[in-house]
């Protein structure tokens, strides 16, 4: 019987369609289990065959946890704003709407050819005004709150107590008290400006090399208005609540990086000449004795006050040059240290001593204070800062313990040591402190205690983690419920959203870093009831606005009335499984478990943090080619010869490389190509045969072909009703169907569905050599597939005489009693070498086990007429023959 899938899969995919198999309902009689994938975002280049890997194991647990009696949420949306839309239309002239609404209709198309079981009336659109409304909801309510360290909460700005210092001041002090407070303000903000994209770039879009992610151009430093989130407020929270989630450990590690907590102590520098102090954070407060000199960052808001009259030109070169330069650029990678002395000197408060404070590009406004104190003797970057321009090097942590040579280049200032050691060079009559001979712990309670009775110091704690830029120069993205008056005040729409975009035929950006929305003058200027003028909010949100609570509107994506019903949102929440990339990690993920905090301490949702379990697939790549040289080609230049590859043009022998799949190297695999020649159900397979769902693994065609083959047999073999008996099953194709229906469930819960395929292929092998099974048979081994090859599964099913789908089907029960062995094959040794294997009752009597042994018909060859000393047996384990 041939394997027509072109005919089967679309026959039960209309059939789902039709009869909304997939509809979740608001069961709450059952228990829930919602299965998530990350929020795809829909390119005009469709989906490769790396995209539904983490789609299809999503598919199989939500079919297999149906099929165990949960109600199974698995839904899909598309996360539609984004730059390539208005890239294109900055091109050709067309709306971003409709690029965008084509895309996501072709990825649904692909998407619903692989048979996956997603609740369709559950979809959402991120650019959809009825889901736009809600993220400017969201918004206002970010607005409105501010976070009260002392209750280590969110709380609404209605609830901020106003300092009666404040209250005297008036109004404008109360609102400027007010707006320094809130969660989302706008402000002058130093930020990424891509000049290619003109839009700016958030911190964790910027690679390492200080390019932006979205087209790989050099961003630069400049000063705007901008939209942003006090994300820092929650940093504690965010990194403590790591501790309860069942995450990848390497995803959890770049989170806690990322945010960067780490304790110290800020301390106050006298500068000379000025009636100001300059405040620098450091992790080591007990290395003060050996700071030797000062550095602040080229945006340093003291710079300016900090610099003499002659230094102030050359300083404002060094400045401008340094905006220039990514973060990475300014600290890993620069390789030669630069800076310029400011003219002016502080007093090291444990010495009395005046020390030069120099500006360089090494030191970050981003983090601490952006100024440090330089201890060169015990820091890399200052020793080779020091070096470079003669700043004295004073050790004051003795490496006692290393080598000697070391040891005495260290002491002379000639070499850096980052190690602890015993302190020297740590006292001072002048100032009264002494931590010589202390150890490392009570030598920083030392000295801060001194530093805070001083009143010139105190213990801190602080985060890498800065401000959330939320601005984008971008008309495709969400407006901003935002109105600026002309006398200067900020008020939100609250009460008509959603803000839409108005329509226009132009969307380049400004050269000033104005967005398109500027030139919308019909929709850009507002007049209130009084006469007073205002402009909207030019900017747009960022991207992940729409993806930083999408999971939450799957709940009730419909509700015009709340953003969700809180009962569903209560029975849903939290995900329960969360499969995506890793490159999400400092990016949406971090975003969506701060927001989330937000609307969990405000009351709107139930649970702390949105993500219970995330798991992240491997990437499948493809064969790529390249020349002896290292030149990449084509593939449509290859040929194969006897199992070498040549280019076609010039001959040459070629090498085979796995490399990313890439438009460039025209190795991208379309899955409609496959569904077409194999069929979903072998797509499905191969991609979880491939190898386990964390690993990166290589596309090839012959794998396909592997699972297509097991796909053929099975059809032939249980479509076949010659094949079915009414009869007694075989012991030996019951037993090890009892095994398949454990192993199958057992690797699905776990993820591992690579062996879960093979024990498939096994009992499918089984069931050919025997010939026959039982209908009871044939129906489990429906069941079991139908996770892993629904589309199959229904056929065989409905074959057997059932009318409706098996998707709701209960998954088998193994019988245990099967289980159990009743019978062991022993490694019979002659003198300790193994002559051959035998099968004996478990229950059979020692002297029985030894009779049938010496009976056995190879035993007589290894006897040779010998009488046995003894026989060792050991119930389970061996049967040894000593002579």
């Amino acid at each position: 019987m041939d394997y027509k899938f072109w005919e089967i899969e679309p026959r039960w995919q209309a059939y789902w369609e039709e009869n909304k198999t997939f509809k979740t309902p608001n069961d709450f009689s059952k228990p829930k289990y919602y299965i998530l994938d990350m929020f795809p975002y829909p390119s005009g280049a469709g989906l490769h065959v790396g995209h539904p890997e983490g789609y299809t194991a999503t598919d199989i647990l939500s079919r297999y946890k149906r099929m165990k009696g949960f109600n199974v949420l698995h839904p899909m949306g598309w996360d539609a704003f984004g730059l390539p839309a208005e890239q294109y239309a900055i091109q050709t002239g067309t709306h971003p709407a409709v690029t965008t609404f084509k895309n996501c209709d072709n990825f649904k198309r692909q998407i619903k050819t692989l048979g996956l079981s997603y609740d369709w009336d559950r979809e959402i659109n991120t650019t959809d005004p009825k889901y736009v409304k809600w993220t400017q909801w969201i918004f206002t309510k970010l607005y409105n709150t501010w976070f009260d360290y002392e209750q280590g909460k969110g709380r609404p700005i209605s609830e901020l107590p106003i300092p009666e210092e404040i209250q005297a001041e008036g109004e404008a002090a109360v609102k400027e008290y007010i707006g320094k407070k809130r969660l989302a303000y706008y402000d002058n903000a130093q930020v990424w400006w891509c000049d290619n994209c003109k839009t700016v770039c958030a911190n964790e879009e910027v690679l390492t090399d200080g390019a932006h992610e979205k087209c790989g151009h050099h961003v630069i430093r400049k000063n705007l208005k901008q939209w942003l989130l006090r994300i820092p407020h929650y940093a504690q929270r965010l990194l403590e609540g790591l501790d309860d989630l069942d995450w990848p450990e390497g995803v959890k590690d770049m989170q806690k990086n990322w945010i960067g907590k780490s304790t110290g102590a800020e301390v106050d520098f006298q500068v000379e000449g000025l009636d100001q102090q300059l405040r620098v954070y450091t992790t080591r407060p007990d290395t003060l004795f050996g700071a030797t000199y000062m550095v602040v960052s080229p945006e340093h808001p003291m710079l300016n006050e900090l610099v003499v009259a002659d230094k102030q030109e050359e300083v404002q070169q060094y400045s401008k040059a340094a905006s220039l330069k990514s973060d990475l650029d300014r600290t890993e990678l620069a390789k030669d240290k630069t800076g310029v002395f400011t003219g002016r000197y502080a007093i090291n408060p444990v010495t009395g001593l005046p020390i030069p404070i120099w500006v360089a590009d090494y030191v970050l406004m981003g983090y601490g204070t952006g100024a440090i104190m330089a201890v060169p003797a015990h820091d890399t970057r200052d020793f080779e800062f020091a070096e470079k321009f003669e700043i004295p090097i004073t050790c004051i942590l003795d490496p006692k313990d290393a080598d000697a040579e070391v040891r005495e280049q260290v002491l002379a200032g000639k070499a850096c040591w980052t190690e602890d050691g015993a302190y020297i060079n740590s006292s001072s009559e002048k100032t009264g402190l002494d931590i010589n001979g202390l150890n490392k712990k009570d030598g920083i309670a030392k000295v801060i205690s001194w530093l805070e009775d001083r009143g010139i110091g105190h213990a801190t704690t602080n985060f890498k983690l800065r401000d959330w830029l939320f601005s984008r120069q971008r008309y495709w993205g969400e407006p901003f419920p935002v109105i600026h008056w002309e006398d200067g005040e900020i008020s939100l729409v609250e009460d008509d959203l959603p803000v839409t975009l108005p329509d226009l035929q132009k969307f380049e950006p400004g050269e000033g870093g104005e967005s398109p929305l500027a030139n919308a003058t019909d929709w850009l200027n507002v007049v209130d009831e009084n006469g007073r003028k205002g402009r909207r909010e030019t900017n747009t949100m960022p991207q992940w606005a729409g993806s930083c609570w999408y999971f939450l509107r799957y709940i009730d994506p419909n509700n015009d009335e709340q953003i969700f019903d809180p009962k569903l949102e209560n029975y849903w929440m939290p995900v329960d499984l969360y499969i995506g990339g890793a490159e999400h990690a400092v990016l949406h993920l971090l975003y969506s478990r701060f927001w989330h905090k937000v609307l969990f301490d405000l009351g709107v949702v139930s649970t702390d943090e949105p993500f219970k379990r995330l798991y992240n697939q491997g990437m499948i790549l493809a064969f790529a080619y390249e020349t002896q040289t290292g030149a990449k080609v084509t593939s449509d230049l290859v040929e194969e010869k006897d199992g070498k590859y040549f280019h076609t043009q010039t001959g040459e022998e070629l090498r085979q490389i796995v490399a990313k799949m890439s438009k460039s190297l025209k190795n991208v695999i379309n899955p409609d190509d496959v569904v077409e020649k194999y069929g979903a159900d072998s797509l499905r397979l191969y991609e979880m045969f491939m190898g386990p769902l964390d690993d990166t693994k290589p596309w090839a065609e012959n794998g396909v072909k592997g699972v297509f083959g097991f796909l053929t047999r099975a059809h032939r073999f249980f479509a076949n009703t010659d094949h079915i008996t009414e009869g007694e099953e075989d012991l030996e194709v019951l037993k090890l169907l009892q095994q398949t229906i454990i192993k199958v469930g057992d690797d699905i819960e776990n993820l591992k569905f690579n062996t879960g395929i093979s024990a498939l292929m096994v009992f499918n092998n089984l069931a050919i050599k025997k010939g026959k099974v039982t209908k009871a048979t044939a129906e489990t081994f429906a069941k079991i597939l139908s996770p892993y090859a629904p589309h199959l599964a229904e056929e065989l099913w409905r074959l057997y005489g059932h009318k409706e789908s098996l998707a709701y089907e209960p998954w088998p029960v193994a019988d245990e009693s099967l289980l159990v062995e009743d019978t062991h094959e022993y490694p019979v040794s002659f003198n300790g070498k193994m002559r051959f294997k035998l099968e004996l009752a478990l229950d059979l009597p020692a002297k029985e086990v030894e009779q049938a042994v010496l009976s056995h018909e190879l035993a007589q060859k290894w006897l040779d007429g010998k009488t046995p000393k003894k026989i060792i047996y050991v119930p389970k384990k061996i049967i040894n023959v000593v002579l």
